[in-house]
């Protein structure tokens, strides 16, 4: 392996070995005997390390002590739970700059958006530590004299986390500071596309719990194909099944919860647009775009997918995009001077490939031609080129969600119209507004403005913040992560009633005598 950007040694630091158990409640590992899976960089070609899979009887240890962890958690003060995972962020900050050059480098992003997933581990224990003595009740009047009502939040159980290869950790984080804090453990199975980076995190944490003489199973991982995602899924002892990737995913997800009465929280596809007005600051959009369109190569949920400009400003929008496009340099993620990084794997070069050809069979025209780069640096054969494509929004491939840097162009006359385009796709994750006009950026957040579950006004569609709710609407899933009151999903509400008079009077008045 080339190790000219030191990954052997964050590889060292991080406890990740040529071969590696799969299945583990914290720091017991368990031997499930089967078959393993390598972890191939996108970044060269080369094998990182490989992981063994999980088995059905592997997942049955795992749920089994995660049940007898989850009696011993749920009874752990909040406010004590909230410093556990204050100490978890202090160990990810030691390791910050392993964490991101792994993860960079097994998935393919650039080394500083590495750097930012794992800073973005880092916000979420702070966040949660703070949450951790304010998760609130309520206390409400009774119609009933001498009665007092209140409202309470329990813990829930286990959460099974499934998680994509484009967040390798980021989203595990999101879901698991919350969870702990609200007295749950977690179980979680990580894409099979980025294994080691799990694997890692689970080093990290399972020295924090195990240091303060806490039970195996709080933090429960297993790797995992798709039949264990299935078991996941079917689990009537996982009260709350996180999963993102996929619309189709999702959909197998949430039905599977569903039909044994479970929850889901589903983060799923997205295809978000950037309205860009006559009214918009030109650098502010341009550069919002860019980021949006091509960081993490377009392998975003919250990548900028189409740009419904104004035609008054079309030209000038598709000849500054088209020049900045240019001007991206595209290679290996760890070096710092490239701007993009490779697609996951060949597979996703060719579902790349597959929308261009699309896009063009429809009618659109290139103004950035796409297509995949070879030669010295290229040797993996999953770099591609970002492209634009002037297009429809009505077109096939356009309602459809390609993760890849491909940006589709399209032109509009009157913001109801543009608001329109931007509302007329399958999808509700994110979007944005560039202009400078008060009257045009409050129509798009109105009610009869977007209709994602995020709205951006002079910033991208991408980048969001870990103290707002997360997630999308429409076949996005509905489910919200991360900040604001996102907490809640993990816990069971219960209302209480507490009679402290002589008599027991009955609601609505209702007379029983005998």
């Amino acid at each position: 392996m080339n190790d000219s950007f030191g990954i052997q040694q964050s590889l060292k630091n991080l406890g990740i070995h040529e071969s590696n158990l799969g299945s583990s409640t914290g720091l017991n590992w368990l031997d499930s005997g089967a078959a393993s899976l390598a972890s191939f960089s996108p970044a060269d070609g080369n094998k990182i390390a490989s992981v063994q899979l999980a088995t059905e009887e592997t997942y049955e240890a795992v749920v089994a002590q995660a049940l007898v962890a989850f009696e011993t958690w749920r009874n752990v003060p909040a406010p004590k739970r909230g410093d556990i995972v204050r100490e978890i962020g202090n160990a990810l900050r030691e390791v910050k700059a392993d964490l991101g050059k792994l993860v960079s480098y097994e998935m393919g992003k650039s080394y500083q958006e590495g750097l930012g997933e794992v800073q973005e581990m880092i916000d979420i224990c702070d966040f949660a530590v703070g949450l951790s003595r304010q998760l609130y009740g309520l206390t409400m009047h009774s119609e009933r004299p001498g009665h007092r009502m209140y409202e309470q939040w329990h813990a829930l159980g286990i959460v099974g986390i499934i998680s994509a290869f484009n967040f390798p950790v980021a989203v595990w984080s999101w879901n698991t500071a919350l969870a702990w804090v609200c007295g749950d453990v977690c179980l979680w199975k990580p894409s099979e596309k980025a294994p080691l980076s799990a694997i890692a995190c689970q080093h990290i944490v399972g020295k924090i719990f195990a240091q303060h003489g806490l039970p195996e199973g709080i933090s429960n991982l297993i790797v995992g194909d798709a039949s264990i995602g299935a078991l996941l899924s079917h689990d009537a002892r996982i009260p709350l099944v996180s999963a993102t990737g996929s619309t189709r995913m999702g959909k197998q997800v949430g039905k599977a919860v569903g039909e044994r009465l479970g929850r889901s929280l589903l983060e799923l596809g997205g295809n978000n647009a950037i309205i860009i007005t006559e009214n918009a600051d030109l650098e502010i959009a341009i550069r919002g775009a860019l980021f949006g369109a091509v960081g993490t190569a377009g392998q975003r949920c919250t990548t900028t997918r189409r740009l419904i400009v104004q035609e008054k400003v079309y030209d000038a929008v598709k000849n500054r995009l088209a020049s900045a496009f240019g001007k991206l340099v595209i290679g290996n993620p760890l070096d710092e001077k490239n701007h993009v990084g490779p697609l996951i794997d060949v597979q996703a070069v060719e579902q790349y490939l597959a929308a261009i050809a699309q896009v063009k069979a429809a009618g659109g025209k290139a103004v950035v031609e796409g297509g995949v780069l070879t030669g010295a640096g290229y040797e993996s054969g999953c770099y591609v080129k970002p492209a634009i494509y002037e297009a429809e929004n009505h077109f096939d491939i356009v309602q459809h969600e390609t993760f890849a840097p491909i940006l589709y162009l399209i032109k509009y006359s009157t913001l109801p119209e543009a608001i329109a385009l931007q509302n007329g796709v399958p999808q509700g994750l994110s979007s944005a507004i560039m202009t400078t006009n008060m009257r045009e950026a409050e129509a798009f957040l109105a009610v009869s403005g977007s209709d994602c579950g995020i709205a951006n006004v002079n910033i991208g569609t991408s980048g969001a913040e870990i103290g707002g709710a997360f997630g999308g609407e429409k076949e996005t899933g509905g489910g919200r992560e991360s900040g604001s009151d996102s907490w809640k999903a993990y816990m069971r509400r219960q209302t209480n009633t507490i009679n402290y008079s002589t008599q027991l009077p009955l609601a609505q008045g209702i007379k029983f005598d005998i």
